[in-house]
């Protein structure tokens, strides 16, 4: 980490560890709340060596990626809501590649063109979209501005461990709060050093397979094996996540970005007034924590899912990891942060058995 810390936007944390971490082609498209994104990158990205787009669209911005990341660059785009909709064939056609690619979807609220104040309703979209076909893509969820720094930094990595997108999953309150962080070191990127890369080659050079996707000409049984092993290794190796006074809570707040902010708050709030709540916050979203849920202590009363979804976007997913043994609850909000008391008063309804259990769809 460079010494000393800075005052920045999560936003401008985003863009300053991708450049950090060697992202030199950035194509994109404005939409709020992940302008100051796009900004930062026109900005600053020619001082670094890179070459920053504002693609006409964000399906335009897509192809672009896949043009330079088929080069061995690494590249980076971001929008929210509806423009991330958007990028879904794009993300596809990456992931049939096998590119290395980050995307930063930073959530706001609502159905359709929504509005532009934070939400956390993209979370299905983030980890079951991607386009058609089978493909993964890893899910990181920051929750305050150095998370925003860090995984950005890391994403790079991780997207050419496994050659595959990373989806960075903030929303309006964390990429807009400031904050202190502490940048990573500054590194530069070999774009030489994939064997799968495109790179120049003289008339008499023989012709090399390079990047490859499906096609009539493989062998789909090599293809299918190379998939599952992809999938699986990031399954079990990427699960991350935070465990915050879970060891003898009578109940479990699971939230993740801006809503597990306020949880910690009300734990706190909760201990002081003698009721044991803890918290498990899920830092990936894809590969979903399935591990945080092993060992819950026992006399737990039950789990509460708290998101800025009316759907619980998130709450299938703390089902299927628990396999529905424990009880769920959801306190559940939509353009509105969730606050502190509201969750305590809704914990302390639970507990008194006033509430009833959520019906995940």
């Amino acid at each position: 980490m460079s010494k000393g810390f800075q005052l920045m936007k999560g936003n401008e944390a985003i863009a300053e560890a991708a450049l950090r971490a060697g992202c030199r082609f950035y194509a994109g498209y404005p939409i709020t709340p992940q302008s100051e994104i796009l900004e930062y990158m026109s900005a600053n990205m020619a001082d670094r060596g890179g070459v920053f787009i504002q693609g006409e669209s964000e399906i335009a911005s897509m192809s672009m990626l896949w043009g330079a990341a088929a080069c061995g660059e690494r590249v980076m785009t971001s929008s929210s809501g509806p423009g991330y909709d958007l990028k879904q064939e794009g993300i596809s056609y990456l992931s049939s590649y096998n590119l290395p690619t980050v995307i930063i979807d930073v959530m706001r609220y609502g159905v359709g063109d929504g509005e532009i104040t934070e939400g956390q309703d993209s979370y299905w979209l983030a980890t079951r979209g991607g386009g058609h076909g089978d493909s993964r893509q890893l899910v990181l969820t920051p929750a305050s501005v150095q998370e925003c720094a860090e995984l950005t930094y890391e994403a790079f990595d991780l997207a050419e461990k496994y050659r595959t997108v990373v989806i960075i999953l903030s929303d309006g309150g964390i990429s807009q709060m400031i904050e202190k962080v502490v940048l990573p070191e500054p590194k530069e990127h070999d774009r030489s050093k994939f064997d799968w890369a495109i790179k120049g080659e003289k008339k008499k050079d023989e012709p090399k397979v390079k990047v490859t996707n499906l096609d009539r000409s493989m062998d789909y049984s090599a293809y299918d094996a190379m998939v599952r092993k992809k999938f699986s290794d990031m399954y079990h190796n990427e699960q991350r996540w935070e465990n915050f006074m879970t060891e003898d809570a009578e109940l479990i707040l699971v939230a993740y970005g801006i809503s597990s902010r306020i949880c910690k708050s009300a734990v706190r709030r909760a201990r002081e007034a003698g009721m044991k709540l803890g918290l498990i916050r899920p830092i990936t979203a894809w590969p979903y924590p399935k591990k945080a849920f092993e060992n819950l202590p026992e006399g737990l009363k039950g789990l509460v899912t708290v998101e800025m979804s009316l759907s619980s976007q998130m709450g299938l997913d703390i089902r299927l990891a628990t396999e529905y043994k424990v009880p769920l609850y959801g306190y559940l909000t939509s353009k509105y942060v969730p606050t502190t008391q509201g969750i305590v008063d809704f914990c302390k309804g639970v507990l008194a058995g006033d509430v009833k259990e959520l019906e995940v769809y």
